[in-house]
């Protein structure tokens, strides 16, 4: 038996053709329970029309469908996160874009 480091194990990434073009998404939401992490990846399906809120004033209503429902085990999220970010330090230093402003929200 050797004392050398055991190196990770690979993951091979195998994506099915039908899979190759994704979906699209407007915009996530993200919610959680005691197990893990849900990502809910949300399409527009209609422009924003207004209702009247409970208070009596008129609101914004936003109607979407939910495009993909990606589940992850809450200890995994942290690894997303920090590789969303990475990705998207990148992109901001490629793009040569800034970010989006403070409340950025499909509407408005």
């Amino acid at each position: 038996m050797t004392d050398a480091p055991q190196q990770p194990p690979q993951i091979a990434v195998n994506l099915p053709p039908e899979q190759e073009i994704g979906v699209f998404a407007d915009f996530a939401a993200v919610w959680h329970n005691p197990t893990s992490f849900v990502l809910d990846f949300l399409s527009l399906t209609a422009p924003p029309s207004q209702q009247v809120g409970p208070d009596g004033e008129p609101v914004p209503v936003v109607s979407a469908r939910v495009a993909a429902r990606v589940r992850l085990p809450a200890e995994q999220i942290f690894r997303v996160i920090g590789a969303l970010q990475e990705q998207a330090d990148q992109w901001l230093a490629q793009s040569g874009k800034e970010e989006p402003p403070e409340g950025w929200f499909p509407v408005g």
